[in-house]
């Protein structure tokens, strides 16, 4: 076999693509095709060959290609507990753990990373060390080893439930909690029936008030130790509280604009309340994602979170209080 060494950015790229929370064979397979594809050039090795390639062929290849360019590693704990951590969350056959068993040595791969790095990697920099996994993560706000995934229809709920929870004590990094957003309700039920078949960890569901049918489509496949979320009213943005969305607005759009809580009293949902006045006052488009942004560069303390929103945060971490601010009517 004859192969070229792997650049630093490529085995940096690599590192961060097999540490992320995706499937495991996807994501593997993705990541080892291409490794194969780039470097080896004797045998000619092309994409339809790799495909129907057995597992252990592919990975035997694949270590052969980074121990020519790091050199072969003197132990295989990191590569052990990647092994146990993928198997630990992911339902994976017999095929794609063999996709686990390699011999990449991870260690002096590490000595490649800069300093500014995502946290999955930070994560894998940590398998390192023999201290508790679960530990270093709740020290370091290290989200992995990921133990519960909320499923959530759109990007508001995945940029403002972790900010939320930090202030209620329940910091999602710390305890390796997966926000998901999944584009809609239909795409829920889509989302949660692919996760359900791929995951042995928890599926927590959050759902608007209008996807009533959407959860008789969940319920029938629904496993034990998941859980649903229907809120009580409109959809995520309607439960914020309203004294912060106008310290938001009143915030960032001083210059342009000024509201009061009085502006927001209505039976119309809070998102479209907010496109009028973006429209009215001639401010740029309204998005959800950006003012989701703004939100949460605004929460100051526990009062800027609403009861339902805490109530929701205190369920997804296993307790139930809540606060007695009202939201919904």
């Amino acid at each position: 076999m004859k192969c070229k060494k792997l650049t630093n950015e490529q085995i940096i790229i690599s590192l961060d693509r097999l540490t992320r929370f995706k499937k495991t064979r996807d994501k593997y397979l993705r990541v080892y095709t291409d490794i194969i594809l780039s470097s080896l050039y004797e045998p000619v090795i092309r994409k339809n060959d790799i495909l129907k390639m057995g597992y252990d062929k592919i990975t035997e290849i694949v270590s052969d290609i980074f121990n020519y360019t790091l050199g072969v590693p003197d132990d295989y704990e990191i590569n052990k507990k990647l092994e146990e951590y993928e198997n630990s969350i992911f339902i994976n056959d017999s095929k794609t753990k063999l996709l686990l068993k390699n011999r990449i040595n991870y260690k002096a791969a590490l000595d490649i990373l800069p300093q500014d790095i995502p946290i999955n990697l930070r994560w894998l920099k940590s398998l390192q060390n023999d201290t508790n996994l679960r530990q270093i993560r709740e020290i370091n706000l290290l989200k992995f080893p990921v133990e519960k995934v909320i499923l959530v229809e759109g990007i508001t709920e995945e940029i403002l439930l972790p900010a939320f929870a930090r202030f209620l004590e329940h910091d999602f990094y710390a305890k390796g909690i997966q926000v998901i957003a999944a584009g809609g309700k239909n795409q829920v039920v889509k989302m949660y029936y692919k996760l359900a078949e791929e995951l042995k960890i928890p599926i927590f569901v959050l759902l608007d008030k209008d996807a009533e049918e959407n959860i008789r489509q969940i319920e029938p496949k629904l496993r034990n130790g998941d859980k649903i979320h229907l809120v009580s009213c409109g959809e995520f943005e309607d439960l914020l509280s309203k004294s912060l969305i106008v310290k938001t607005v009143n915030s960032h759009f001083r210059n342009f604009l000024s509201i009061t809580e009085a502006d927001l009293l209505s039976n119309i949902p809070t998102a479209r309340i907010l496109e009028e006045l973006f429209k009215t006052k001639g401010l740029h488009e309204f998005k959800k994602a950006e003012f989701a942004k703004l939100v949460r560069e605004n929460i100051n303390s526990i009062s800027d979170i609403s009861n339902e929103i805490s109530a929701i945060i205190n369920e997804i971490a296993g307790e139930n209080k809540t606060l007695d601010t009202k939201i919904c009517s």
